[in-house]
């Protein structure tokens, strides 16, 4: 009888890309999990993983043993799931990930409110501007401003992202207020840049019409927390999520610019989790605390 611990372990191998990065994840020691994957080997009788110095890469008999593990981690994750659904509590930890301005800005409080209201949750946030594997790396949430493509994972629309045009008053007063779409062509832009592309046409729609306007500015930056802070200081115009700046609205530290036109939103808020036959009840909870209003609410 193989030993089931060793198919989970090979398959954990396998997920992390290496033994290093799964004994980190699992918390024990490389050459605990180089041991197990050479005593599966063994009493298989086959080589599972071919190791080079840059990656492991699986026989065809290693993905043939895989495609069974994976169903050995579903089925234990199922148990695990079904236990937590007749719990009477909400309880144990919540694994949440989420992209660094919406978690400082909105999530923080969010999760804070979350586990006031249940004080037995464990919430560990991970706030990464990268797209996480909610498999892989074991996250139970994610919050992500992305349309969903992968058909294992379930998302729940959190909130619309509309985009407003903001400067300071300081730089307002230096440099005038524009009136019109076309007016933002003379004037100095705070630019979103990513993957060495920058955005510098800002369409605006009024009466019908979408004026694309090709704006121009010194300063490109890549973090929305850093464009809105740019734009504090005063060093322009800028095009940015409304998620972002509503509390520099609020206080007048940012006015907002052209309210009579509108401006193409960006992509929505989604709550992102694996499709299971069974949800973690703190995982449903914390999800429908999410869908409850709160978060469009203070989005």
């Amino acid at each position: 009888m193989l030993n089931p611990q060793l198919l989970t372990t090979f398959s954990a191998i396998v997920s992390a890309g290496s033994i290093s990065a799964a004994a980190i994840r699992l918390g024990c020691g490389k050459s605990v999990l180089s041991r197990q994957l050479a005593r599966l080997e063994a009493d298989l009788g086959a080589r599972l993983i071919q190791r080079t110095t840059r990656k492991l890469m699986l026989t065809e008999v290693g993905k043939v043993v895989l495609l069974e593990a994976q169903q050995i981690d579903r089925a234990l994750s199922n148990v695990a799931q079904i236990s937590g659904q007749f719990q009477q509590e909400v309880r144990g930890p919540l694994r949440v990930a989420c992209p660094r301005p919406l978690g400082q800005r909105h999530l923080v409080p969010l999760i804070t409110e979350f586990t006031r209201l249940h004080p037995l949750v464990e919430v560990t946030l991970l706030v990464e501007d990268r797209m996480t594997d909610l498999i892989a790396e074991q996250i139970d949430v994610a919050i992500r401003v992305a349309q969903l493509e992968d058909s294992t994972l379930v998302a729940r629309k959190l909130a619309d992202n509309p985009r407003v045009l903001v400067a300071a008053p300081a730089y307002l007063a230096r440099a005038g207020i524009p009136q019109t779409a076309d007016d933002l062509a003379g004037h100095e832009c705070l630019l979103w840049t990513r993957d060495n592309r920058v955005y510098d046409e800002w369409p605006l729609t009024a009466g019908g019409v979408t004026t694309r306007v090709r704006v121009q500015g010194r300063i490109h930056v890549n973090d929305g927390m850093a464009l809105a802070a740019t734009a504090c200081a005063g060093a322009g115009i800028t095009l940015i999520d409304r998620l972002l700046v509503e509390q520099e609205l609020a206080s007048g530290a940012l006015v907002e610019l052209l309210t009579h036109y509108s401006l193409t939103p960006g992509p929505s808020l989604y709550a992102v989790y694996p499709a299971r036959q069974w949800l973690a009840l703190n995982t449903a909870t914390f999800v429908a605390f999410l869908l409850s209003q709160r978060f469009a609410q203070r989005a």
